[in-house]
């Protein structure tokens, strides 16, 4: 997971990333992740400080109502910034409420997200034992074998830590790139170009998580 970029005649230098903040999401905990694999993390609020931050990657993360995190967008214009950067293929992962913010809506308010993947965002239905929320480490099988944010974790099945009561429907399934189960099988990463992003935490899911957000590093190291 080494994010250092050697450049002749001159120090390593670090993968600089930007983390937006919405005001509801856990940024410490990202950012210390992401200084753990190597990459220099950068918080930015506005569609300015995103674009001054000379970024390879962007990060979106967030806890809590997805509601508040689309509005946040919208009001700061980062909405448009998240759109443009995925457009363009530069590297972006989102994290949580980072994932469901890009999908067309959510059952949780009647939320209109940001629509740059169709599908929708609905709650978990499930008979008793099942508990909602879903909350704890589980297992995750990755769909998409190739993909670099799975590199050196196994397909088959990985533990990560998840927190949420609403979860992910694409409409097109070669969006997913891994699922976990939970009363039935769910999306719980998606992936496409280089574009990423996870219904789990990985910031709070030690080895295998930061091996996550490595990977990450490692595909914007190469922009």
């Amino acid at each position: 997971m080494n994010s250092e970029l050697q450049t002749p005649n001159s120090e390593p230098r670090r993968t600089r990333v930007a983390v937006i903040d919405t005001g509801i999401c856990n940024l410490r905990s990202v950012t210390k992740a992401l200084e753990a694999v190597g990459a220099e993390p950068r918080v930015v609020r506005t569609p300015d400080e995103a674009g001054k931050a000379g970024a390879a990657g962007l990060v979106l993360p967030g806890v809590g109502a997805l509601r508040d995190c689309v509005a946040s967008l919208r009001q700061s214009g980062l909405d448009a910034t998240v759109r443009e950067w995925i457009e363009r293929d530069r590297p972006f992962l989102g994290v949580c409420l980072g994932m469901q913010a890009l999908f067309t809506r959510s059952e949780e308010g009647g939320v209109r997200g940001l629509d740059v993947f169709p599908g929708e965002v609905v709650r978990f239905r499930l008979p008793a034992p099942w508990k909602v929320p879903h909350m704890g480490w589980n297992t995750v099988r990755f769909a998409q074998p190739n993909s670099p944010l799975a590199n050196g974790l196994t397909r088959e099945g990985e533990a990560f830590y998840f927190v949420h009561s609403f979860h992910c429907v694409p409409q097109d399934r070669g969006l997913v790139l891994a699922e976990c189960d939970y009363g039935g099988a769910f999306t719980a990463a998606i992936g496409r170009g280089r574009c990423f992003a996870t219904q789990f935490h990985p910031e709070k899911s030690q080895a295998k998580g930061l091996q996550i957000y490595g990977n990450f590093v490692q595909v914007a190291g190469r922009t």
